[in-house]
């Protein structure tokens, strides 16, 4: 297996774009590094720029999960930034939307 030297972001879930029927318990998401957890983290709001983490993120090799508050029907912004375990960085930000209760 080849070292890439950066955390790539594999997969989201909730994904970019995803539209639920009901809010998820947390985000998760799965990166190609293992990661450092003291400098790893989510990010999870609401329209209006209000925080919806419900607890701190945790991480488990390459994968980062955050906990967040019951999410009512609107649309959230996810902001991540990774740091792999040779110090490299990586960032991004998507949306995701709650149809229904």
């Amino acid at each position: 297996m080849p070292a890439w030297g950066h955390a790539f972001l594999e997969r989201a879930s909730p994904a970019a774009g995803e539209n639920l029927l009901r809010g998820p318990a947390a985000v998760e998401m799965h990166f190609s590094e293992a990661l450092e957890p003291a400098f790893s983290g989510i990010s999870v709001t609401d329209e209006s720029g209000r925080d919806m983490r419900g607890g701190a993120a945790t991480v488990d090799g390459g994968t980062l999960r955050q906990p967040v508050l019951p999410l009512k029907p609107g649309r959230y912004r996810v902001t991540w930034h990774a740091v792999s375990v040779d110090t490299h960085r990586t960032d991004g930000k998507y949306n995701f939307l709650v149809t229904a209760p």
